[in-house]
């Protein structure tokens, strides 16, 4: 997988137009389509993908600490954010795009910097407006260190102008 470096090199969002987020999610875990900037800035990548289901692997280096030299909750945050919506993504037929309305993380230990994690987004409801999940994450030795939930918004794309 390859992160895009330049707006020039993220999708084109009119892809969306024929490609099913399942497809367009699978496109980036194999290579065909870039992966999110904030996933090489945060050290974090997509892992695996199925219908309702993301994982994404990655470390907290000491780039991602707060004052205290813990793992910032902004990391957690966004990491949670990324898997619970683009699990959402997987459930979006084409024609249709995705946002995140509100989401909620309770970490419940501090990940020791450089320890490689997992985070797993599932879908608990997938309709024509609404998407709901659920994502943790877990260390290798499968430690919970956070936990989130989330709603997106699922939106037709707009006419082309």
């Amino acid at each position: 997988m390859f992160h895009a470096k330049t707006p020039a090199d993220l999708p084109d969002p009119e892809i969306l137009r024929t490609m099913s987020g399942l497809q367009f999610m699978q496109a980036i875990r194999d290579g065909t389509l870039p992966g999110p900037p904030i996933g090489a800035r945060l050290n974090y990548r997509l892992n695996e993908v199925k219908e309702g289901r993301v994982t994404f692997r990655g470390a907290p280096g000491f780039d991602m600490t707060n004052p205290l030299g813990t793992v910032h909750g902004g990391w957690y945050g966004t990491l949670l954010d990324s898997c619970m919506a683009c699990a959402i993504m997987t459930m979006i037929p084409a024609g249709t795009t995705y946002t995140t309305l509100e989401y909620k993380i309770n970490i419940t230990r501090s990940i020791p910097l450089d320890t490689e994690i997992t985070a797993e987004g599932l879908v608990s409801h997938a309709g024509r407006s609404t998407g709901v999940a659920t994502g943790e994450i877990r260390g290798p030795d499968g430690k919970l260190y956070a936990t989130g939930s989330t709603t997106c918004i699922i939106l037709p794309l707009p006419p082309k102008a």
